[in-house]
C-alpha cells in the first residue's frame, strides 16, 4: 500500500535524528534583545534558554521600570528564538520525512 515500510522507517528515523542534531545546534545559536535604549540587553539561545542579562547602573534604582525593561527585552528575545527555532525544526522535519502520496503537510 504504501510501497517499502523499511524504507519509510528508516526515513523516519533519519528524520528524527535530523530533529535531535538541529535541537542541538540552536543551543548554539545566539539572538540578541534590548530595551530602554540598551538600559537591558539579554542574550537567548534559539532553544530559548536565557544567557546572559545585562542592566545598566541607571535603571537599578526604579524597580518597576527595571520590570518592564526586563519583560520587554524577554519578550522580544523569545519572539526571536520561537522563529528561529520553528523555522530550523520545521526545515529539519520536512527534509527528513519520507515522500508520502497525499501527505504534504509541510508545503
Amino acid at each position: 500500500m504504501f510501497g517499502d515500510m523499511q524504507g519509510m522507517m528508516a526515513k523516519l528515523k533519519e528524520a528524527q535524528a535530523k530533529i535531535e542534531e538541529t535541537k542541538k545546534r540552536l543551543d548554539t545559536v545566539l539572538v540578541n534583545s534590548e530595551s530602554g535604549n540598551g538600559a537591558v540587553k539579554m542574550t537567548m539561545t534559539a532553544n530559548r534558554t536565557v544567557k546572559s542579562i545585562e542592566i545598566s547602573d541607571e535603571v537599578l534604582e526604579d524597580t518597576e521600570v527595571l520590570e518592564d525593561y526586563l519583560i520587554l527585552a524577554f519578550n522580544k528575545a523569545l519572539e526571536k528564538a520561537n522563529s528561529i527555532n520553528e523555522f530550523e525544526m520545521a526545515k529539519a522535519a520536512k527534509d527528513g520525512m519520507p515522500n508520502i502520496p497525499g501527505l504534504d503537510m509541510f508545503k
